[in-house]
């Protein structure tokens, strides 16, 4: 028979099989020791990190080490965000701003904006940095070292006064920063003037979270001052503005195919000959719910909501097609004259539209004016100098608007090739009185006699601003002292009416006309 091998005769066993068996019991005995040890270091260890974390021991020692690990690595987050700065000005980022105002739960909020700096950096990004990075100097030196200034979007700063500071005293601050920000920045031997916008809102403990009052005072930078009274009023639901404002926005998009909109236009009066020598195209736009929308309130809305293209040559064909009815009616010498925006300005084929709105209308280019406000104008000096030249060459002539508010120089000036300065209303109201407005007036007519360009006083609404400005070498005018904007049919009668405009031009007799014409011939 076989043998059992279910039966261990251990009489078979050798010393080596011993040795074995011996090594393998304290071996197991070592693995026990050294897990039971671990096993206390990890329950020493949680229990540890509860007493830190102020967590209750009320599981195993492996779940609550993981529980109070989460617990460490998001209490580190927010204090590695305190240390983010942004990459150009050094500023803290928004992060650590939103940490501190979840901090103190109430205070005050302020955000500036640099409105120029998207406009300087489409054509100079060294320029536009070297602008704000000047502002945030000025901020910093401004500033008691405890204020916390953060760099929270592309050019936009956050200013955070805490519950520690009176409102009333936070507010008065902001307004100083406001008007000292505004100062003129000489960069590069290039003198600027800043565009600074500046809103306000208070942070409560009503719910409202420090992320969404952020978003929302950055969201009242872009509208503009005529709708976003943040500046005065920070009770002000910027909310509530922006959604009013999208809703012009989508209402003004639709419009021209709704033939909501309709051309004005100011006569533009040459005292020199005693007539009208050409009117300046004004949009109006007639809402059917808000009634008339004043320009000031949707012509920002234009632009920024990118319609300035569009609806600029919904202007242009429309007074070409009022010059050529004009024309047509036998008043061929008249000249209209039509404003272009910065946007339309950056366009290269701006030229080639021109023409061809001219051609589409039959009408001359010696019968078309193209207005462009001084800042406009001066943003990219080579740009428009390329620009102006080509429409020059063409006929059309070229207008500055608003001369003298501007941060142009003379050597700028000579580069760009124009026809024709207009005063700024600014420096012709109450001219008759003002010293300092004589002064910048006769400074602007020299400058025009000297360049050899016609200038033209805007704005102007009193006869004896008109007196004042006449007797001082300037024969071109516009303003309510002659006629408000006038639909088409209003302005060729007023064109028509010779004695009226006479009687208005009427200054001392023929002893002005005389002098200014010698002046003129000389």
């Amino acid at each position: 028979m076989g043998a059992d091998r279910s039966h261990i005769n251990w009489t078979d066993l050798t010393a080596g099989h011993l040795l074995l068996v011996a090594s393998a019991g304290v071996a197991m005995l070592v693995l026990a020791a050294m897990w039971w040890r671990q096993a206390m270091l990890l329950r020493r260890l949680a229990d540890r990190l509860d007493l830190i974390l102020g967590n209750a021991i009320d599981d195993c020692a492996t779940n609550r080490l993981a529980r109070a690990i989460d617990m460490v690595e998001q209490r580190l987050e927010p204090a590695q965000r305190a240390d983010q700065r942004h990459s150009l000005t050094g500023l803290p980022t928004r992060e650590p701003l939103i940490a501190v105002m979840a901090r103190d739960r109430t205070g005050l909020l302020g955000v500036v904006g640099v409105g120029d700096f998207d406009r300087l950096c489409a054509f100079d990004p060294t320029l536009g940095e070297r602008v704000l990075l000047a502002i945030v100097d000025r901020f910093a030196r401004m500033l008691p070292p405890e204020r916390l200034v953060a760099h929270v979007d592309r050019a936009n700063l956050a200013i955070w006064f805490g519950p520690a500071v009176d409102t009333a005293a936070a507010q008065a601050e902001l307004d100083v920063i406001g008007y000292a920000l505004g100062d003129a920045i000489v960069v590069g031997g290039r003198k600027i003037l800043p565009e600074i916008r500046i809103r306000q809102a208070a942070l409560s403990d009503d719910g409202g979270t420090p992320q969404n009052l952020l978003a929302r005072a950055l969201a009242s930078l872009t509208l503009d001052r005529a709708t976003a009274a943040v500046d005065a009023e920070p009770t002000l639901d910027p909310a509530a503005v922006a959604s009013d404002r999208y809703a012009l926005e989508q209402d003004l998009r639709q419009a021209i195919a709704r033939d909501q909109l309709q051309m004005h236009y100011q006569p533009l009066v040459d005292a020199a000959i005693g007539r009208v020598c050409g009117a300046e195209a004004l949009i109006r736009w007639r809402h059917p719910v808000r009634g008339n929308v004043p320009p000031s309130r949707f012509v920002p809305i234009m632009e920024a909501g990118g319609m300035a293209h569009p609806v600029g040559m919904w202007i242009l064909n429309t007074a070409c097609r009022e010059a050529r009815r004009w024309q047509a009616e036998g008043l061929a010498a008249l000249r209209v004259a039509v404003n272009v925006s910065g946007h339309q300005l950056q366009r290269d084929d701006l030229p080639a539209l021109v023409e061809r709105a001219l051609a589409r209308h039959s009408l001359g280019p010696d019968a078309l004016e193209m207005e462009l406000t001084e800042s406009v104008a001066m943003g990219d000096g080579d740009h428009a100098a390329l620009l102006f030249q080509r429409l020059r060459a063409m006929g059309v002539r070229i207008a500055i608007d608003d001369f003298g508010t501007g941060y142009s120089s003379f050597s700028t000036l000579r580069t760009l090739s124009f026809d024709k300065i207009k005063i700024d209303r600014e420096f012709v109201t109450n001219v008759d009185a003002r010293r300092d407005s004589q002064a910048i007036c006769q400074s602007i007519i020299a400058l025009g006699r000297g360049l050899g360009i016609r200038v033209l006083a805007e704005g102007v609404e009193r006869r004896a601003e008109y007196e004042w400005l006449r007797r001082h070498g300037c024969t071109h005018f516009q303003g309510y002292y002659f006629a408000p904007p006038l639909d088409g049919a209003a302005f060729v009668a007023f064109v028509r009416d010779g004695h009226a405009l006479a009687r208005l031009l009427a200054v001392d007799g023929p002893a002005i006309t005389d002098r200014t014409t010698k002046r003129l011939t000389a």
